[in-house]
């Protein structure tokens, strides 16, 4: 798991408590900041994965010494 894939997922979970504060507060502007912060984890997130499995690719390609 890479930094990436860390930031990414707190990110997520940053976002979805901001998203249930706003609900519960009824703070449409604080509901819409969780939204967006837990697409820009998922995006970070998926960065890593996308790193993670290159990193994996290069290190388990036969060809390589």
């Amino acid at each position: 798991m890479n930094k990436d894939q860390v930031a990414g997922r707190v990110e997520e979970a940053k976002g979805k408590i901001k998203e249930v504060a706003g609900k519960v507060t009824g703070s449409e502007k604080l509901q819409t900041e969780g939204v967006v912060d837990q697409a820009a984890g998922k995006v970070q997130k998926t960065y890593g994965d996308v790193k993670e499995k290159a990193k994996d690719a290069l290190n388990t390609d036969p060809k390589r010494p």
